[in-house]
């Protein structure tokens, strides 16, 4: 079994979006602001999570991402499993150098790995997300979205015209 980076990161993510459930789809985004995560690298790994049927996504102004039909039942072994690319059952091949010499620790890693599983498997995404609240987390409340141009990007409409003697248009007033 693999707990990389990316696993880690996409638990983050999931707790964040637990947190949020009642309120509307979570931009990536915002999480990504949040978290301080690439969001290129946050897209390629909802990507997965929504193949896996854990969040749902939702397009179009307003849109973003919400936790998938199961989000009740959702466990830290569930996402971790659609994270990773490789089985998260242990790979027999990897554990001896080649077939036909006998690995003295495949006992020790199978056991530890199958603690690891029924461990992940006990601890669910909502209890996780309640922990957060107990330590006092406060969802913030979602800016509004605009349709069309945001106020920031609109262009100044009162461009400065010189009105000095040389000015061209100046002739047509006198």
């Amino acid at each position: 079994m693999r707990l990389s980076t990316r696993g880690r990161f996409a638990v983050t993510a999931m707790i964040d979006l637990a947190l949020r459930d009642d309120s509307n789809p979570v931009p990536l985004v915002d999480l990504a602001q949040r978290h301080r995560i690439s969001l290129s690298y946050l897209e390629q790994v909802f990507a997965k999570l929504r193949r896996h049927q854990l969040v749902d996504s939702t397009r179009g102004p307003g849109g973003g991402y919400t936790l998938g039909y199961r989000g009740d039942t959702i466990t830290v072994a569930d996402i971790v499993t659609a994270i990773e690319d490789d089985d998260i059952e242990p790979d027999p091949l990897k554990h001896g150098g080649d077939q036909g010499t006998p690995d003295m620790t495949r006992e020790l890693w199978d056991g530890l790995h199958a603690t690891i599983l029924a461990y992940m498997k006990t601890v669910s995404l909502r209890s996780l997300a309640a922990e957060q609240r107990a330590k006092g987390f406060q969802v913030a409340a979602r800016r509004p979205t605009k349709n069309g141009v945001s106020a920031k990007f609109k262009p100044a409409f009162a461009p400065e015209r010189p009105m000095g003697p040389n000015w061209v248009f100046a002739l047509g007033r006198a």
